[in-house]
């Protein structure tokens, strides 16, 4: 039996060292169908995008000969001429933004200076290029030695693309990875507005009438609003979870999982993998289960929340925790009903908690609901659900934050202490604040008020008593 990769996210590493593989090669042909220049698609985390995006880079890049190998008997190298005779055809571009995150500005540019260092170093042989100009080469070393101002860190992608232009007589394919981590970071580390004024300016005059790129892949867990960051952008098409689009080259479709179940013997868990990492839906292709969640559990075999726990989830919780509009909803959700919401596709992350179609937007775009199904195309309306078992102790570990947040102490057993010892004006002061804030609308309706106070009551002192 093949070996498992956890964590590798570099395809050659992958097929060198020969571990199982679930053959995405057809999102190649997909690229290249597309007429798009600029083509942007958005998945939740751990579906698969880098992997997916580093196929892509070996797959097109001229400057490597022996990548050829790398696909021998993959479903691309079925495709026809087409489709083969761009393999190791095009300069590539690739640089990743997943970890230009940090507590401010200041240090964000630095992880930007070395993500483009890193981008830079893949192209180092062009010092040594008749087709670059000696001050290009300067400004080359000034990037590579970390020296680069502001401005220049900005123009540094358009500049690559010219020099790989020059240097090969063609132009260079841009793969850009996790391109919203740095905007989701500085919204929650409170310098959202200087970061999305530097990406701005960037993808501006990287894409904007440069000639010097044959297409532009770019991917990320949202999708950010185009007016805010992409303005600039020329032909650009956004796919997201809602297009048909590139819809079974992310995540494990149900075709693909059941060869995963007989290559592994597991045929006798199949019901129970089924309810905890299944039920995600990408365009009208259903059944796609969370490749992150799948590998783990053949490796360790338990049924447990894999994927909810490879991230903080801080920018999910922050949005849930300030909103006022959605906890009743939550409830209902965690109740397995299914809730009718406007879907906002477009993420305006500045006072998201406050735009509740935005958030619903956010919680689907991200895998954390999944639509199932369309109420009114026109106004974005749909019904939506949490997938699986797995989503499901996420929100319910939200719920908990918000009791523990809520109440004075971050104890709610003291509540109830303050009751059974007589310490009234601590429990009314308590209690009122606990009532505001979390009790939903829906418990204390006409003739069930009283009943529900008395067995939240009634519960709590039996569980202190015990």
């Amino acid at each position: 039996m093949q070996g498992i990769g956890i964590g590798e996210s570099d395809f050659k590493g992958l097929r060198i060292r020969d571990y199982y593989f679930i053959d995405k090669s057809l999102f190649v042909k997909d690229i290249i169908d597309n007429n798009s220049k600029v083509v942007l698609i958005t998945r939740p985390r751990r579906f698969g995008k880098t992997l997916n995006m580093s196929m892509l880079k070996y797959y097109f890049d001229c400057k490597t000969t022996d990548n050829q190998e790398l696909f021998k008997g993959l479903k691309i190298m079925e495709q026809g001429e087409k489709y083969t005779s761009k393999q190791g055809y095009y300069p590539v571009i690739y640089i990743t933004l997943k970890d230009v995150q940090d507590r401010n500005y200041e240090n964000m540019l630095l992880n930007m200076k070395t993500a483009i260092l890193e981008m830079y170093q893949e192209h180092r042989y062009l010092l040594d290029s008749e087709s670059v100009y000696p001050e290009e080469k300067e400004k080359i070393k000034e990037i590579l030695y970390a020296k680069e101002n502001e401005v220049d860190l900005k123009n540094s992608v358009k500049e690559l693309s010219k020099y790989l232009n020059r240097h090969y007589g063609k132009p260079a394919m841009l793969l850009v990875d996790e391109y919203d981590v740095p905007l989701q970071n500085a919204y929650i580390e409170g310098y959202y507005e200087e970061a999305i004024k530097f990406f701005k300016t960037f993808y501006g005059v990287t894409f904007k009438d440069n000639q010097y790129l044959e297409k532009t892949v770019i991917t990320g867990v949202s999708r950010v609003a185009k007016e805010s960051i992409f303005s600039g952008a020329n032909n650009f098409k956004v796919f997201t979870i809602l297009d048909n689009e590139f819809s079974s080259d992310f995540g494990i479709t149900t075709e693909e999982m059941e060869k995963v179940i007989s290559d592994f013997e597991i045929e006798g868990e199949k019901e129970e993998i089924r309810e905890w990492y299944d039920g995600y839906t990408i365009g009208n292709l259903t059944g796609i289960y969370n490749p992150w969640s799948i590998l783990n559990y053949l490796t360790d075999r338990k049924l447990v929340p894999y994927w909810v726990n490879t991230s903080s989830n801080d920018l999910i919780k922050l949005i849930l925790k300030n909103s006022t509009t959605v906890k009743e909803k939550i409830e209902r959700l965690l109740k397995n009903e299914a809730i009718e919401v406007i879907v906002d596709q477009e993420t305006v992350i500045v006072g998201i908690e406050q735009k509740e179609d935005n958030i619903w937007g956010l919680l689907v775009g991200t895998g954390y609901l999944k639509i199932v199904e369309t109420v009114n195309i026109t106004e974005g309306r749909y019904k939506v659900k949490i997938p699986n078992y797995e989503i499901k102790a996420l929100f319910q570990s939200i719920v908990r934050d918000w009791f523990r947040d809520k109440v004075i102490g971050n104890d709610l057993n003291s509540i109830l202490k303050d009751l059974v010892t007589l310490n009234l004006k601590e429990f009314e002061k308590k209690f009122k604040i606990l009532v505001e804030q979390m009790f939903s609308y829906m418990y204390v309706g006409i003739n069930t008020a009283e009943n529900f106070y008395h067995a939240f009551v009634l519960r709590n002192v039996s569980g202190i008593k015990r």
